[in-house]
C-alpha cells in the first residue's frame, strides 16, 4: 500500500507542478496588448471603423508599442508597425508567417474558395499558381515579349493626353493612367487587342467590385445571420460576381477554342503567350484536376487588379510629386537627355532604363512615401509563434503597416519629404526592394508572400514615368496646387484627383 500511495502522491505532485508551470507560462506569454475587447459589441464598433482604421492604429501603437492586438471578428488581429519585427517574421521566420487566414464567407465567391495566388493557403496549390505566374508571365524573357504592346499603350496614352490638353487647360490624368494600364494588362491576360467596348466592359465590372469591396465586410460577421439581415447586400455581391463572369467567361472560352484549333493546342513561336494560355492546362496538385471556369475568372481578376489599380495609383502619386517639386522633374529630364541624346524618335526605350539611376530613385521614393497599399494582405501563422516575447496565436491574423514602416525616422531622415537622392550613393543606385537583408520599406510586401510581380511593376513605372516627363512638361494650372490628401479605395488614392497643365516638350 505504501508504494502505491507514494506513486499516487508523486503523480499528483507532478500534475500540480505542471499545472502551475503552464499557468505561469500563459500569464507571462500573452498576445500583444490592445484595447479592451467586449464580445459582440467590440466587433460592431470595429466594423464601423474599418475604413478609418489606420489613424486609430497610429494612436494605439503610440500607446501600446509596435505590436497591437485588435479583436475584429472571431479572430485576434495583430498589427505590426516595426520594420525589425517585420523582418523577423517575414524573412527570418518566413516558413511560419507565410500562410493566409482561413477564407471568409465572401471569399468563397470573391476568390473561388481561396483559389488565387494572394488568398491561397501556404501549400501545393499556392506554389503551383505562383510558379506558373512567375515562370510563364514574369520571367524576363516573357516580360520582354510584351515590349511591343507596352510601346503601343504608351503611344495611345500620349495621344490621349495631348488631345485632352489641347481641348482643356487642365487635364485629370488619373483616368488616362487607369485606362492605359488596363489596356496593357488586358492584352497580357488575353493575348490580343480587344475592342474598346469590351475593354470598357471589363474595366467597368472590375472597378465596380473594387470600389464596393468594403460594403461586403459586414457579411463575414456571423454569415448565417447576415444572409437574412443583409440579404440585399448578399444579392448585390452575387450580382457583381455574375457580371464579372458574364464578361470574362466568353473571352476565356474563345481563347481556349482558338488555342485548341491552332495545331491541336500547340502555340506557334510568333504567338504571344497570354496569362489565360498558361492557366488552361494547369493542374491543381492536391485536387488533381484543372481549373474550372470560376477559378479562371478569379485568377484573371487577380491578374488585372494587381497590375492595374496599384500601378496607376503609384503613377499618379509619383507624377504629383514631380509636379510639386519641378527641380526633381527637370533632373529626371536632364538624365534622360544624357542617355537618349538627339534621337529622332521621342521615346525612352526599355533598354535605356538601366542607364537612368535617378529615375529609379524617383520611383522608389514615390513608393516609399505613397505606397498604394498601406497594409499587406493579412498573414497567418501555421502554429503558435513567439515574436518579441508575445504570442502570435495560430488562429490569429498578422498585418504589417507598410506606410508606417516606410516613414520610420530611424531609417529615413526627414521621412515626410520627397527626396529621391536618399536612394543614391557614390556608386549610383543601389537598393534591395525585397528586404531580404534588412527591411527599410516594403511596398510589395516581403518574404515568401512578396508580390511576385514587383519587377514588372517597377518596369512599368519606370517606362511610363520616363516617357511622360520626356514628352510633356507637367505643371499645376495657374493658381492651383497639388493636394496630397488621401482616401481609401481598393488602394490609397489621392482624395482630389490630380489636375494638371501639360505642355509638349520640344
Amino acid at each position: 500500500m505504501e508504494s502505491w500511495f507514494i506513486i499516487l502522491v508523486s503523480l499528483s505532485v507532478c500534475v500540480f507542478i505542471r499545472t502551475i508551470f503552464f499557468s505561469l507560462h500563459n500569464k507571462t506569454i500573452t498576445t500583444p496588448p490592445g484595447p479592451t475587447h467586449i464580445p459582440i459589441i467590440s466587433n460592431i464598433l470595429w466594423l464601423r471603423k474599418t475604413l478609418k482604421l489606420e489613424p486609430i492604429l497610429r494612436t494605439l501603437h503610440a500607446k501600446y508599442g509596435p505590436m497591437v492586438t485588435l479583436r475584429i471578428g472571431s479572430r485576434p488581429a495583430i498589427f505590426i508597425a516595426d520594420r525589425t519585427l517585420a523582418h523577423q517574421a517575414l524573412i527570418q521566420n518566413g516558413s511560419f508567417f507565410s500562410d493566409r487566414p482561413k477564407g471568409l464567407a465572401t471569399g468563397k465567391i470573391l476568390n473561388s474558395n481561396q483559389h488565387s495566388i494572394s488568398s491561397a493557403s501556404y501549400g501545393p496549390t499556392w506554389r503551383a499558381l505562383r510558379r506558373n505566374l512567375a515562370s510563364e508571365m514574369l520571367h524576363p524573357s516573357r516580360a520582354r515579349s510584351f515590349s511591343g504592346i507596352r510601346k503601343w499603350v504608351l503611344h495611345t496614352l500620349l495621344t490621349r493626353l495631348k488631345s485632352d490638353s489641347q481641348s482643356n487647360y487642365s487635364v485629370k490624368v488619373v483616368n488616362h493612367f487607369q485606362y492605359a494600364m488596363f489596356c496593357l494588362l488586358v492584352f497580357m491576360c488575353f493575348g490580343e487587342r480587344l475592342d474598346d467596348g469590351i475593354v470598357r466592359d471589363i474595366e467597368r465590372v472590375q472597378r465596380q467590385m473594387l470600389l464596393r469591396l468594403s460594403r461586403f465586410n459586414v457579411l463575414n460577421f456571423w454569415p448565417r445571420v447576415t444572409r437574412v439581415l443583409c440579404r440585399k447586400r448578399w444579392e448585390e455581391l452575387l450580382r457583381f460576381r455574375k457580371e464579372q463572369e458574364d464578361v470574362l467567361v466568353p473571352l476565356i472560352r474563345a481563347k481556349k477554342e482558338k488555342r485548341d484549333k491552332d495545331n491541336e493546342g500547340s502555340l506557334n513561336d510568333d504567338v504571344v503567350v497570354s496569362y489565360v494560355d498558361t492557366l488552361l492546362d494547369l493542374q491543381l496538385p492536391e485536387e488533381k484536376r484543372k481549373l474550372n471556369e470560376g477559378e479562371l475568372v478569379t485568377l484573371c481578376n487577380e491578374f488585372l487588379n494587381a497590375g492595374t489599380d496599384t500601378t496607376s495609383t503609384a503613377l499618379q502619386w509619383i507624377m504629383a510629386n514631380l509636379v510639386k517639386y519641378p527641380h526633381v522633374q527637370e533632373k529626371v529630364v536632364d538624365e534622360i537627355r544624357e542617355v537618349v541624346g538627339e534621337r529622332e524618335e521621342r521615346e525612352v526605350k526599355e533598354e535605356d532604363l538601366q542607364k537612368l539611376p535617378y529615375l529609379k530613385a524617383v520611383i522608389l521614393e514615390g513608393l516609399r512615401r505613397h505606397p498604394p497599399g498601406h497594409f499587406v494582405l493579412p498573414h497567418a501563422v501555421t502554429e503558435d509563434v513567439i515574436l518579441k516575447d508575445y504570442l502570435v496565436p495560430k488562429n490569429g491574423t498578422v498585418n504589417f503597416m507598410v506606410a508606417e514602416i516606410g516613414l520610420d525616422p530611424k531609417v529615413w531622415e526627414d521621412p515626410m519629404a520627397f527626396k529621391p537622392e536618399r536612394f543614391m550613393n557614390d556608386e549610383g543606385f543601389d537598393f534591395d526592394i525585397t528586404g531580404s537583408k534588412e527591411i527599410k520599406m516594403m511596398p510589395f510586401g516581403a518574404g515568401r508572400r512578396i508580390c511576385p510581380g514587383y519587377n514588372l511593376a517597377l518596369l512599368h513605372l519606370e517606362y511610363f514615368v520616363a516617357n511622360l516627363v520626356w514628352n510633356f512638361e507637367w505643371k499645376v494650372p495657374e493658381g492651383g496646387d497639388v493636394d496630397f490628401s488621401e482616401k481609401q479605395e481598393f488602394t490609397t488614392v489621392m482624395k482630389n484627383a490630380l489636375q494638371l497643365h501639360l505642355s509638349p516638350r520640344v
